[in-house]
């Protein structure tokens, strides 16, 4: 008996150990697919529908309109998924209130190149949509983009004295210029009525207050700009089609194979030049394509959910975004804010995120997404990367079983007066973080977003997830540049400076040019903006060979570095 099931035993491991084996090297051979249906290769084939690619589509449609596109998206409609409004926190990303882009460094400094960068980019993509809004691509910039200061709010002395310092060094730079620091609950309460009303007066609190913040609706842009590129003829969009296989031919082109969904049938399409920018399924795509580049890379889906006020007497008093610290071990895109919307025509207050664990890599997509994505060239990385960071799994974990009860009282720190009928739970959109293969670090799990290219400039990827969607086009023009380079450094390069002004310039490095840029998006975007004011009051940015290149001195009012009182009352 005990020799037949140690023998049991051996085969019921050798048979999991073979199936394990398999899955991994799964699929041992292609599927035969449908021949290409043009001998001509279209010039460009986009995955997915959402903001990232209809940017792309609209750069290339300006750049060369007489180039053949399509963009395949596999539900009815486009953005739909993470760049739906009620799908992510519509944040324009400019760095003014999230902290973790601050951090502080060993010597107790604040260090803020990514705060600046993430603002430089936001820039771009305000002269991205400023541009289209002139050339009536986006006809209602309020339909899209509304004014809604951004603040950062923390209590106990070490997180005050962090936000103290932070902006101090922030209010140095001409993208900052504008913001506000205060310690007074008073002054916080005529920000932010629903931070402070019901609050231990005993708590010590700070906040700082950006005017110049906006919310976006990032459904809204793709949505209108996919109806301008249809008045082309040569854009097609294919609704309700999913990619099937990605094949790439000798001579370097790919053929793109599309199932209809409403019919179950396939067809495949040759192209030139394929962009993956399908959320959180575009690691699976990527893994399609067959490209070395694509062994670098596996996914951590991460859900979202919201806490969500609707009724006017709450949505009505706060128009801000709020920004919290995150706490220890949290991913950053799980940072507190109770955030001011505009979704579906009315104010929408949220407050959240809570983590909410799935294997999905899209909010409508396969339980199966993450095991599917596994497999022989990043399985070790995966396991690393967990054992790396067990603290976020203890986090997810703990996210997973949060109660109501639970969620009313993290909400009880932001809100004090709030109650559980007020509010009801939404479920937002998957991201999916990417873990990837490092030279030096080794495999670490990387937040932000990663554009992927293959060496011959015939396919690209987009992985990642915030600040996403706000910088789409800076990060679509890092597409352009790495697909097409000749194009690029030659006959594109006059017509990118008419969609964004500054192209090749750094914003930050000018207060001049800062003014400039601002005032134009802003009447374009029907957008409040505040000059920057140097001690001379020329306008001009530092020296840029001294230590602090790209800041300028602001003048002091009322005490505080960092913003003229009357000018702040015009806005």
């Amino acid at each position: 008996m005990r020799r037949k099931l140690i023998k049991y035993l051996a085969g019921t491991v050798s048979v999991a150990v073979l199936a394990f084996g398999l899955f991994l090297y799964w699929p041992l051979y292609e599927r035969s697919v449908p021949p290409a249906s043009n001998e001509e290769p279209v010039d460009a084939v986009l995955i997915g529908g959402g903001i990232m690619s209809v940017t792309l589509a609209t750069y290339l449609q300006e750049l060369e309109p007489d180039w053949q596109v399509y963009m395949f998206e596999r539900l009815d409609e486009v953005a739909l998924e993470s760049s739906n409004g009620w799908n992510n926190a519509g944040t324009g990303h400019s760095g003014f209130a999230e902290l973790n882009y601050t951090p502080e460094a060993p010597d107790g400094s604040i260090e803020t190149g990514r705060a600046v960068d993430i603002a430089e980019q936001f820039e771009v993509s305000r002269q991205f949509w400023a541009h289209q809004a002139e050339q009536g691509r986006l006809p209602s910039p309020p339909d899209f983009i509304n004014p809604t200061p951004h603040m950062s709010f923390v209590w106990g002395d070490e997180n005050i004295e962090y936000l103290r310092k932070r902006h101090a060094a922030l209010v140095r730079h001409p993208l900052f210029y504008g913001m506000q620091y205060s310690e007074d609950p008073e002054q916080i309460r005529q920000w932010a009525p629903l931070l402070i009303e019901g609050r231990d007066p005993a708590q010590k609190v700070a906040a700082t207050y950006m005017p110049l913040g906006t919310d976006v609706n990032f459904g809204v842009i793709a949505t209108q700009l996919t109806q301008a590129l249809q008045r082309n003829p040569n854009f097609h969009l294919g609704l309700a089609h999913e990619v099937t296989a990605l094949r790439q031919n000798d001579d370097k082109t790919w053929n793109v194979t599309v199932r209809d969904l409403e019919t179950g049938q396939e067809s495949t399409i040759k192209s030139r030049f394929v962009f993956i920018g399908a959320g959180g399924a575009s690691l699976k795509l990527l893994q399609m394509s067959g490209i070395p580049e694509a062994r670098n890379y596996a996914g951590f889906p991460v859900g979202g959910q919201f806490l969500a006020f609707d009724a006017p007497d709450i949505a009505g008093r706060h128009d801000v975004k709020a920004y919290g610290r995150a706490e220890t071990g949290s991913p950053p895109m799980s940072v507190p804010h109770l955030d001011a919307r505009k979704l579906d025509g009315k104010p929408v207050v949220l407050f959240g995120p809570f983590a909410l664990y799935s294997t999905k890599f899209l909010k409508e997509g396969s339980w199966f997404d993450l095991f599917s994505s596994v497999n022989h060239d990043n399985l070790g990385g995966m396991l690393r990367v967990g054992l790396d960071n067990l603290d976020l799994v203890s986090y997810l974990m703990g996210q997973a079983m949060l109660s109501d009860t639970d969620r009313q009282a993290e909400l009880l720190k932001y809100y004090p007066q709030a109650h559980p009928e007020d509010w009801r739970l939404v479920t937002a959109g998957q991201r999916v973080q990417v873990i990837k293969r490092d030279p030096e670090q080794g495999t670490v799990l990387q937040f932000g977003t990663e554009v992927v290219a293959d060496r011959d400039h015939t396919i690209a990827a987009l992985l990642g997830a915030s600040p996403g969607a706000s910088t789409s086009p800076p990060i679509m023009l890092r597409v352009l540049s790495q697909a097409f380079p000749e194009q690029f450094e030659t006959r594109w390069k006059t017509r990118l400076t008419e969609i964004i002004p500054s192209y090749g310039r750094k914003i930050n490095d000018s207060a001049a040019l800062t003014n400039e840029i601002r005032r134009a998006t802003s009447q374009a975007l029907q957008l409040p903006y505040l000059d920057v004011l140097t001690e001379g009051s020329d306008g001009t940015a530092a020296d840029p060979d001294s230590s602090t290149a790209g800041e300028v001195e602001l003048p002091v009012a009322g005490g505080r570095p960092g913003h003229q009182e009357t000018e702040l009352q015009a806005l």
